[in-house]
């Protein structure tokens, strides 16, 4: 086995995922095209010695169908011997491309593959590629859930309050804006332009940096009609019969937002560094994907991380930095209690609350993230992170070199 190396990680801002975003005009496929030729770009990379490009995207349908890891790869100008497929593992399918092209790299299968996501949520709405998992009889066999409700469930069956989910929110806030404002994302954004070479967008356009705990508290609970009026709460008892009432914490203002974006990295084996002269920044320790439970969905972070710790013959005290998704505030909130771990290490400069989370394209983009912070402060080690619908979690470690 040889070292998965991590070369360099590229990608766009974040767009709110609206019409009224920077970024709607733009279709997903030139999205990720944008992020393909940065990384192209700055590696001075010769594309026709790529053995691959794995692309995670989660709505694939519309514009987002028909391989689009294939049609960007076209679109963003690299040589036409380089495959791509494009992969589905929900919230974790960004991070999943990675870990699958870390896996082809380190066995010497291939010697340098292109990992990222995208996700446009402005143009191809979530959940509008439909499927079995949201069938009513999964529903009544199982007692899944929406993803708002098991979040909700997360927090009551683990005493967190709205107060801190709300303070949690904030903290995402102001931790992105102060991040933002001293540029420790400029290294790795590429900014998006227009057809006629004008600029749409060259940094994270999602962010509320007046954003208070207190304006937070005012917001009404998103998913309390649902669960409630619609017995949509009732179903979880099946599973979680000592529930007897969901507390509601989770607000428009302390889950994910909604945006678009796009990440690339390159990721290669010592072959690969060797024989082009690639400088790493990172290797790839060790990488984990767990199945968990189904209705509370959201919990998958701490086996996953529980199981990457384990490959890589580490403790939780061994990692600098984590970088948790804020799918929802009660996630990285039960992440940091039930593996005690320091918040002051999680989300160092924000997460999805402020940032937001473009599904296929999230768990890259973190990669990248902390990676950049692991230099700023002259850190070692990342562990990165995601809660996946369904009751799945994904993780990986990095090291810089």
């Amino acid at each position: 086995m040889s070292e998965a190396y991590i070369f360099d990680a590229v990608r766009t801002p974040r767009g709110r995922g609206k019409k009224s975003g920077r970024l709607h005009t733009v279709k997903a496929v030139d999205l990720l095209g944008t992020a393909l030729r940065g990384l192209q770009r700055r590696t001075e990379l010769d594309t026709s010695i790529l053995d691959d490009v794995t692309i995670g995207c989660v709505t694939q349908v519309g514009e987002q169908g028909a391989c689009i890891g294939r049609t960007a790869v076209l679109e963003a100008g690299y040589d036409e011997s380089v495959p791509a497929v494009t992969l589905n593992r929900f919230c974790g399918s960004g991070l999943e491309a990675v870990n699958g092209a870390a896996a082809k790299v380190a066995s010497g299968f291939c010697d340098l593959v292109v990992a990222g996501g995208v996700e446009s949520m402005s143009r191809v709405q979530m959940g509008s590629d439909g499927g079995a998992i949201w069938d009513p009889t999964m529903a009544f066999e199982y007692g899944t859930v929406p993803q708002g409700i098991s979040a909700d469930l997360l927090a009551t069956l683990n005493a967190i309050s709205r107060k801190e989910a709300d303070s949690f929110a904030a903290r995402s806030q102001l931790n992105a804006a102060q991040a933002q404002a001293r540029g420790a994302f400029k290294k790795s954004v590429e900014p998006v332009y227009d057809q006629n070479g004008l600029l749409l967008l060259d940094e994270d356009e999602h962010l509320r940096p007046e954003t208070t705990e207190d304006s937070l508290s005012q917001l009404r609970p998103a998913f309390q009609m649902m669960g409630t009026q619609f017995g949509i709460n009732a179903l979880t008892q099946k599973r979680y019969p000592q529930v007897e009432r969901i507390n509601h914490i989770h607000t428009a203002g302390n889950s994910s937002g909604i945006v678009d974006g796009a990440a690339a990295i390159l990721i290669g084996n010592a072959s690969a560094k060797d024989t082009y002269g690639l400088r790493p920044r990172a290797r790839i320790r060790a990488l984990a994907s767990v199945g968990d439970e189904p209705v509370l969905m959201l919990s998958g972070p701490v086996p996953a991380t529980q199981r990457v710790l384990r490959k890589a013959g580490m403790q939780i005290g061994d990692i600098d930095l984590f970088e948790v998704n804020e799918a929802f505030a009660a996630v990285p909130l039960f992440f940091a209690k039930e593996l005690g771990v320091d918040l002051a290490r999680v989300n160092v400069n924000g997460g999805a609350i402020a940032l937001g989370h473009p599904l296929g394209a999230t768990g890259a983009v973190l990669l990248g993230t902390v990676l950049d912070e692991l230099e700023a402060r002259d850190l070692t080690t990342g562990l990165v992170t995601l809660c996946i619908g369904g009751g799945m979690g994904i993780a990986t470690i990095i090291e810089r070199v």
